[in-house]
């Protein structure tokens, strides 16, 4: 009993950086309509973001995980303005070739950096972690701060969508766009503040995996990325309460079939996905809706 209560909580730890992540994919899906397959790559420059900063300004937690935030959060709105915006008006399909473009990109560009290239790098130490015994079960401080604080980057996006008019905004747009903009919205700009979130959020996720698993690639932003994908499809594309709790069934259940046996995790993951597809189309909390053409 006391290895599943572990299992669990390594789970939910990791859970909640694919919630992160997927609550990007979710929220972009919702105002623009755009599967946003450069978005794990926010993840992976939030993490050497972090490394970085530490670099320049030394161990400091919370200034890493800030500043992540902000340049993972600035580099979204850039790609939205270069990238996407100019794609609003044409077929889904340019979009989606667009986005796989945008990633190719980004990695390729990172990899040419001689400050990042293709060599791995070690993640700084960036929380002292202690153990925390109860009973037969260990817990380390490391593993409640990640959680509590991804917990409260979740509340702290569900308050902004549904308790602030930047939130109003954009659940207005997501339901219609002509008419929020006939109403005087700024739809562009709503757009923008949508993709600086999805970002951030990508940004802080990239900082926690750094520190679960402190050996940075650029790579592991489409590899993070597609899990977290996944994790927004098993929820329900669209909808944040999904991306949640899409991030945490994904992660723990990665953790139970990886400890069964080590190369199942991913391929569980699919498998998850399908089944979820089968019996619920649009996911565990999203809904179905009729395109009209």
């Amino acid at each position: 009993m006391s290895q599943f209560f572990q299992l669990l909580i390594y789970g939910i730890q990791i859970g909640a950086v694919y919630a992160l992540v997927a609550l990007g994919y979710t929220m972009v899906y919702g105002i623009v309509d755009l599967i946003n397959f450069a978005h794990g790559d926010f993840l992976m420059l939030g993490a050497y973001t972090a490394f970085f900063t530490c670099m320049f300004m030394g161990n400091h937690f919370i200034i890493c995980l800030l500043m992540s935030m902000l340049v993972a959060g600035v580099i979204g709105i850039i790609t939205d303005r270069i990238a996407y915006k100019p794609m609003r008006n044409q077929p889904k399909l340019s979009a989606l070739i667009t986005a796989l473009g945008v990633s190719t990109f980004i990695q390729n560009f990172c990899r040419a950096l001689p400050f990042i290239g293709p060599i791995p790098k070690a993640f700084p130490t960036l929380i002292e972690s202690k153990n925390i015994a109860i009973g037969d079960i260990t817990i380390t401080t490391t593993q409640i701060l990640l959680i509590v604080l991804a917990l409260a980057l979740m509340l702290g996006l569900n308050f902004i969508v549904n308790r602030t008019k930047v939130g109003r905004g954009m659940r207005s747009v997501s339901m219609d766009r002509d008419a929020s903009a006939l109403m005087g919205i700024n739809i562009n700009r709503t757009i923008a503040i949508t993709f600086f979130i999805g970002a951030a959020l990508a940004g802080a996720g990239g900082v926690f995996y750094g520190i679960m698993y402190p050996a940075l690639e650029v790579s592991i932003g489409s590899f993070l990325g597609n899990k977290a994908f996944i994790a927004a499809v098993v929820g329900g594309i669209g909808s944040i309460k999904g991306a949640m709790w899409g991030g945490m069934i994904m992660g723990v259940i990665e953790v139970f079939a990886t400890n069964i046996n080590a190369d199942l995790g991913f391929g569980v993951a699919y498998l998850v996905l399908i089944i979820i597809l089968l019996f619920k189309p649009a996911g565990l909390f999203g809904k179905l809706v009729t395109e009209k053409v």
